[in-house]
């Protein structure tokens, strides 16, 4: 019997497993793929901590309210903001080369944010640096790690989760593995969407895992997309940071004029929900599949030196960033939603807990602050390590909670993959309205209904993707505003009755 079963490898499985290992707790970590396959490698800008002289908590948290746009819980915000300098001071003792100038630690702005509180390493490539020490790290612990090996469903006794039965990728055995805490730690579901910065890893698998085990999910309308993903023929989907627009890039139109200073009075350092419409916008009224990021009128040596990672990937398709526009355009990028969990990561099922993208702290509201869904990662991580006893805590923000029941839907398209993204990007993307979603909804239902039972790691993805797909699709289609990233032509505005969380809930 291990002390703690953790399900995925970025940041949030390797920092809660280093933390539980080093209390002396039996860990075992299981990972679909190999340790390093994981958001966290990909992520660029950094992670958000007031550390600055001219900075604080208070601060910090003021921006982050703004930016959930009236959905962030103030009480998890405040756990955020003051607990996260100490967690982020950790890492650094962890050994995660963070860049330093003349001696201190180099803090970057990026949107939304009132000072410059952004940590970053190798230039571009924090994720990459907090993934490679974490695994690092973890190797010289007691913890069991296990890649390749699928979670596909959390054993329940007496309605406590005491283990994951799993399915191990190459060679299609299946086994169990019991625990006294079960952590899920696997990440956002950006393969939900034809257009996405997220890996192939990224399929929604926590919160169906969660859902199936009785747990309750709230704002996964909310699904984030970032204004500017590379869009070059040839090229996949490859981020180009905030922090690109945080240190002068402009965007401009196919004329090569800016429009987002018309948009917003903070222009390109808009939240991103008012960045990636106005993108969307211009793309439609221009017909053209891109706008231009710009950052020709910066030194050159200063964008290599920040922007090593991006710049190399362009120049791999003939683009010198220094020189050239860069074409860009949204992509789903960041689950704001999730597995609800009260401050110390506990769910509504005795024993899960949920840690980073696939938990809902209430943290980011309708909209991610830039840069803080690291830190919440650290935080709630941090946590969880001294959470009391069940019940989970109750509810720090207006909640309502639905149960939801899968009827059977109508539709005429076969199932696969990509046509799944194609129909969530069409009808649940940027931009959406009641026919668009309903007719969504009555597809994935009828996929729903027809689907076999899952066999291989495919497959499990697949069935993954189908059911988060439906709850964010059920969801979007009640709430019936429009809210940071949640936009509806047909409901054009917030409205106050929806200044509270949907939490959805499996009819047992």
């Amino acid at each position: 019997m291990h002390d703690y079963i953790i399900v995925g490898s970025g940041i949030a499985g390797l920092y809660t497993a280093q933390l539980a290992a080093r209390a002396g707790a039996r860990v075992i970590l299981v990972t679909k793929e190999a340790v390093e396959e994981c958001n966290t490698r990909y992520a660029q800008g950094g992670i958000a901590a007031a550390i600055g002289a001219e900075d604080s908590p208070a601060k910090h948290m003021d921006d982050t309210l703004v930016a959930g746009a009236g959905l962030s819980d103030p009480a998890a915000v405040a756990v955020l903001c003051e607990e996260g300098p100490a967690r982020v001071r950790e890492l650094i003792e962890l050994g995660v080369p963070f860049d330093t100038h003349e001696g201190e630690i180099a803090l970057t702005r990026e949107a939304a944010h009132s000072a410059r509180r952004i940590l970053h390493a190798g230039g571009d490539a924090t994720g990459a640096a907090i993934e490679t020490t974490l695994a690092g790290v973890v190797e010289h612990t007691t913890v069991d790690v296990r890649p390749w090996t699928l979670a596909t469903e959390i054993i329940l006794e007496d309605g406590r989760a005491v283990g994951v039965r799993t399915l191990d990728a190459r060679t299609g055995e299946r086994s169990a593995v019991h625990g006294r805490k079960i952590v899920l730690a696997t990440g956002g579901a950006g393969q939900l969407f034809q257009a996405t910065t997220n890996p192939t890893v990224a399929t929604g698998d926590g919160v169906a895992l969660a859902w199936r085990a009785g747990a309750a999910v709230a704002n996964l309308e909310f699904f984030q997309f970032h204004p500017t993903a590379l869009r070059l023929a040839g090229a996949p989907g490859f981020l180009i940071s905030e922090a690109v627009r945080g240190e002068g890039g402009v965007l401009r139109n196919q004329d090569g004029e800016r429009f987002m200073q018309v948009l917003h009075p903070d222009a390109e350092l808009a939240p991103r929900d008012i960045v990636a419409r106005g993108i969307a916008a211009e793309m439609v009224a221009r017909d053209s599949d891109h706008v231009w990021l710009d950052v020709r009128h910066l030194p050159a040596e200063d964008v290599l030196l920040r922007f090593p990672t991006i710049a190399r990937f362009c120049a791999q398709y003939g683009l010198n960033i220094t020189k050239d526009l860069i074409p860009v355009a949204p992509a789903a990028h960041y689950m704001t939603g999730g597995v609800i969990t009260d401050l110390h990561g506990r769910t509504a099922v005795p024993g899960l807990f949920a840690v980073g993208e696939v938990a809902m702290t209430g943290v980011h509201g309708a909209n991610r602050l830039a840069s803080n869904s690291l830190l919440e990662v650290l935080v709630w991580a941090k946590r969880l390590m001294h959470a009391p006893e069940w019940p989970m805590a109750p509810a720090t923000f207006p909640t309502t909670f639905e149960v939801l029941e899968f009827a059977a839907g109508s539709g005429s398209q076969p199932f696969n993959r990509r046509s799944l993204q194609r129909l969530m990007w069409r009808n649940v993307g940027i931009m959406r309205d009641r026919d668009g979603l309903q007719q969504a909804l009555n597809q994935l239902l009828a996929w729903h209904h027809a689907q076999p039972e899952p066999s291989s790691v495919a497959a499990y993805e697949d069935a993954n993707l189908l059911l988060v797909a439906m709850l964010l699709t059920a969801a979007a289609l009640q709430r019936e505003e429009s809210r940071g990233a949640h936009a509806r032509t047909d409901w054009p505005h917030p409205r106050a009755e929806w200044e509270r969380y949907l939490g959805l809930v499996k009819q047992l």
